[in-house]
């Protein structure tokens, strides 16, 4: 899948400026996504593992609230998952936007795996931190709510991390993909979610995000073929029984969730920078990870306010009650 990504890139980037300058930067203009937008009350601390957190020898870079544990509290565990490239991937790439989960109170755990997309290493990063909060010698000991853990990821690791969710008998709750790969560029099609995992899935949620501009990885619908191809065909594909929403942001390309919030200087497929993958995503996490009443009011199919919110979003599905 590098190899095939990697020739879809380098046409891709012949063919697409980057027009920064030229479009809304995703400011949200809603209540609950301005809410999400900014920092949470949890200044942020980083740290990364001394030993291997997954099968394949890698190592995590984990995103934390300095004050662990205030108050009582328990934290919730958020998963990353790499898109595809050379491991490893350098812990600067996601930076921002993990941060921000983690000023929300969540401990953000992400290998630094390149090929995330079978999903074994996002579970291996999962049981890694969970392990940690019960070794006494951890900074992490009795900190955690292990019950509580979600999985996100970009590109290939969008794959990652619905298949983590779904091979992880449970352990992995609930998955954001954010700009998930259309089957037909998976080689070998392992390292995409593959039809017949996705349709089997009996418990999870799942919330599927695209830019606009990202029309050639990850279309908002099929312009060819009868695999999963689009962000509308992995939304249908996904079994009513879990809570699942699509929506696509207006102007980003396929690598805007790697801003700073801008897009950084000579980062291609970027078009608007990170801003619109920030209020929303985090409301989905507080809602399915920490229990935020607004969070769930956010994505309502009926009356929920991402339908309002047409400056930034559109083509949204939704089947949360």
């Amino acid at each position: 899948m590098r190899k095939a990504f990697a020739a879809i890139i380098a046409v891709t980037l012949v063919m697409v400026v980057p027009s920064a300058g030229l479009a809304a930067p995703n400011l949200p203009t809603k209540p609950i996504e301005q809410k999400y937008y900014a920092d949470g009350t949890w200044a942020v601390s980083q740290t990364v593992t001394a030993a291997n957190c997954d099968s394949k020898g890698s190592v995590c870079d984990i995103y934390y609230p300095t004050n662990l544990g205030a108050g009582g509290f328990k934290h919730p565990i958020i998963v990353w998952a790499n898109g595809s490239g050379t491991s490893p991937i350098a812990p600067a790439t996601y930076a921002f936007v993990l941060r921000h989960f983690a000023s929300w109170g969540f401990v953000v755990i992400a290998t630094r795996d390149g090929t995330t997309g079978e999903g074994q290493t996002v579970i291996d990063s999962a049981n890694y931190i969970k392990a940690r909060n019960a070794d006494s010698g951890s900074i992490f000991y009795n900190q955690l709510d292990t019950t509580k853990i979600g999985a996100m990821g970009h590109s290939q690791g969008a794959s990652g991390a619905i298949n983590g969710m779904l091979k992880s008998t449970n352990l992995i709750r609930t998955a954001i993909a954010i700009e998930i790969a259309q089957q037909a560029f998976c080689n070998p099609a392992s390292n995409c979610l593959l039809t017949a995992t996705l349709t089997g899935a009996t418990s999870g949620s799942v919330f599927y995000i695209a830019g606009s501009n990202d029309g050639l990885i990850s279309p908002d619908t099929q312009w060819f073929g009868s695999q999963l191809n689009s962000n509308t065909a992995y939304y249908n594909a996904t079994p009513a029984a879990l809570n699942k929403v699509k929506a696509i942001l207006k102007g980003p390309n396929h690598n805007d969730v790697q801003g700073t919030p801008n897009c950084p200087s000579g980062l291609g497929f970027c078009t608007n920078g990170a801003h619109g993958y920030l209020g929303y995503p985090t409301a989905w996490m507080m809602w399915q990870l920490q229990g935020a009443a607004d969070g769930q009011q956010a994505f309502k199919a009926s009356g929920g306010e991402i339908f309002t919110e047409t400056a930034n979003w559109q083509s949204i599905l939704s089947n949360v009650p």
